[in-house]
């Protein structure tokens, strides 16, 4: 059967070649290579009404810090930006001191995203594809911890950094966020379908212990999912104010619990607040911008099998 009558068969039109008389510029479909499906004009006004969505309160973000306090409280409100984004960037910068701020947030978050890498794979792993006695009853238990309020835990965890003698130190904020039940029950899911038990079989035959097979089999494995994980963990934990508030004090903050000095004043100015806020969030973005191509790698190489 040639390709022009299976075409054919198919309900497809060939594709023309510039070698068969044909101008090059019509529509090719290649066999089993599927369609590319067109967007219609719901989509493209979806999908700019979802981004501007999106880049509308940065875009504000940026407009209230560049001008001062009384243009910003108008009615309207300035809808460009205005001249005085540098001041207001340093006087956010020296009145919550936001230097140390960034850097002890950046401790944090790097330290728990690392940590929930490492022990919510291990973990994972084992759930996923080890046999060993209460496995259901473990999994259960791990589960059923996203459902207690984390309110709940705070007097007898306050209790513990002070007797411990960590209060007001970063260790007090690293500590009890090292692995959380999410990241467990993620990597099981994810290792659950990804990881095949040929792979483990196979690499305990070659004779690789325990450790050379997460080093070798589970870690490229799990590769997509430690990409979407960390980068959820080290959000959360950038953004997190309720309990550094509580554990830290205004010598030792985190970037959260620095803006919430701007803002603790009588008449807080919303224009230094705002900066401030885009301070923080700017370490944010270019931690996507550095990292978001190997996320969405990942992700697509997670996705695609075969």
């Amino acid at each position: 059967m040639t390709t022009t009558s299976l075409t054919s068969d198919l309900g497809l039109a060939p594709s023309s070649s510039p070698t068969h008389g044909g101008t090059g510029r019509g529509r090719r479909l290649r066999l089993g290579a599927g369609q590319h499906l067109k967007g219609g004009p719901f989509t493209y006004v979806s999908l700019i009404i979802v981004g501007l969505g999106s880049v509308l309160p940065l875009y504000w973000t940026l407009v209230a810090a560049s001008h001062d306090q009384q243009r910003v409280l108008d009615n309207p409100p300035p809808l460009v930006p205005g001249g005085r984004l540098w001041s207001n960037l340093q006087a956010a910068w020296e009145q919550a001191h936001l230097g140390k701020a960034i850097v002890n947030t950046a401790v944090v978050a790097g330290c728990i995203t690392v940590a929930t890498l490492f022990f919510c794979t291990l973990a994972g792993y084992a759930f996923a594809k080890m046999r060993f006695r209460g496995r259901g009853f473990l999994m259960t238990a791990v589960i059923a911890t996203l459902t207690i309020p984390p309110q709940l835990s705070v007097v007898p965890l306050f209790m513990m950094m002070s007797n411990i003698g960590w209060g007001g130190r970063l260790e007090s904020v690293i500590f009890p966020t090292l692995v959380g039940a999410f990241g467990v029950f993620f990597m099981r899911q994810y290792l659950l379908e990804a990881l095949p038990y040929e792979l483990i079989e196979a690499a305990k035959v070659d004779g690789a212990n325990n450790f050379r097979i997460v080093w070798s089999v589970v870690l490229p494995v799990a590769r997509p999912a430690m990409m979407v994980l960390g980068m959820l963990t080290f959000v959360q934990a950038w953004n997190d104010f309720f309990w550094p508030f509580l554990a830290l004090n205004q010598e030792n903050p985190t970037i959260q619990v620095a803006l919430g000095q701007l803002s603790a004043s009588y008449t807080p100015d919303q224009s230094i607040v705002m900066a401030g806020a885009l301070i923080s969030t700017l370490p944010l973005l270019l931690v996507f911008v550095i990292f978001g191509k190997q996320i969405v790698g990942g992700i697509m190489a997670g996705a695609v099998k075969g």
